[in-house]
């Protein structure tokens, strides 16, 4: 069978998700210590919808000098060849790291600058080169499309809750609650961590029928936050009065203030998105300083996490035989209905393109 020589790609211009467009390129070779993958799965983050909207801009964008960029960071594939030097082998299967370089540690700016999917070249294609350094290899039993939901996801989800622990000992104190913002891929991986591991959750969404799909999953208590707008009073409610230990703050600007209310004195608010909006309403001011004081709160961003966290969250993976929740898959031709799915938000765990 003749081998092929052109890459299939998916590009934007950062000018909006109906204007994403097909290209193609020359399949790249290998270099010292590279591998090329042939990529079989690409999982999409709302950062993707962002970046193709031209909306990422708290952190770098594209150079005046290139207007094109192959989408998404997430991808699951297989080792196609092995450049001289490199430590992985043909055969095998790999996971992308969202920050090429963050290997350990807590992230620098610089590794920024190493971001996929921005400012670097993307994986909604069907071929890239990669440093060895910047793949983990799959546990056997995911399958492909499970495996690319974990990149950033799944380690962000992970080092939310974890990132204060020593290596190799996860939170996993049956008292302790975690409160997850919403079901999306991000919330609902880490749902299924906390279960794995033993805690209590709480899940809120404004979709019953999400919520029901929750307590399948193992939530122990779950909110509609149309039915309860002041969801902190229901969530102290379930925790006795004591608060949430940790909470999965995604929603930013109008969800931030429900989680000071809801947190457990000492408890960690971990600061991973902002669905509700980046900017505050005059009912959204806070007073960060007085909120973290009155419950001796640990306030922390996260940029996803380092590789050899994500080593560590894959083998707790294995251990407890975790499958990623899946909602869709697409084809890879479908790959704009796919960013269109997830912009419009009804997903429940996390969307996914079959590229081969």
């Amino acid at each position: 069978m003749a081998q092929p020589t052109q890459n299939k790609q998916w590009l934007t211009r950062q000018d909006g998700l109906e204007k994403l467009y097909r290209g193609e390129a020359g399949i790249p070779q290998p270099g010292e210590k590279e591998v090329l993958v042939k990529i079989q799965a690409v999982s999409l983050n709302y950062r993707d919808t962002e970046v193709a909207n031209g909306l990422y801009n708290h952190h770098k964008s594209l150079d005046e000098g290139n207007k094109s960029l192959v989408l998404a960071s997430d991808m699951c594939g297989t080792i196609v060849k092995a450049g001289p030097g490199a430590s992985l082998k043909e055969g095998q299967r790999v996971l992308s790291i969202f920050l090429q370089t963050h290997q350990t540690g807590q992230v620098q700016e610089s590794d920024m600058a190493s971001g996929m999917g921005l400012p670097l070249e993307g994986v909604l294609q069907e071929y890239r080169v990669f440093p060895d350094t910047a793949l983990v290899t799959v546990p056997d039993y995911l399958s492909n499309e499970e495996a690319a939901t974990l990149p950033i996801a799944g380690t962000t989800a992970f080092m939310a809750m974890n990132w204060m622990q020593p290596m190799g000992k996860p939170v996993s104190n049956p008292e302790t609650t975690v409160l997850f913002q919403g079901t999306g891929g991000v919330s609902i991986s880490g749902l299924q961590i906390a279960k794995a591991c033993g805690l209590k959750a709480i899940v809120t969404s404004s979709s019953d029928e999400k919520l029901e799909r929750a307590r399948q999953l193992g939530a122990d208590y779950t909110i509609n936050y149309k039915k309860f707008p002041n969801w902190s009073e229901k969530a102290m409610e379930f925790t006795k009065g004591k608060g949430v230990d940790i909470i999965l703050e995604c929603g930013g600007a109008q969800t931030v203030r429900q989680s000071f209310d809801s947190i457990a004195f000492g408890g960690l608010i971990s600061s991973i998105g902002y669905l509700s909006g980046k900017q505050d309403t005059e009912s959204d001011a806070l007073n960060i300083n007085v909120l973290a004081l009155r419950r001796n709160v640990t306030l922390k961003g996260h940029i996803n996490g380092p590789k050899d966290r994500f080593e560590e969250m894959l083998q707790l993976y294995a251990e407890k035989q975790i499958h990623p929740v899946v909602d869709k898959v697409f084809s890879f031709d479908e790959a704009k209905d796919a960013m269109q799915y997830l912009a419009k938000g009804g997903h429940f765990g996390k969307v996914v393109i079959k590229v081969a």
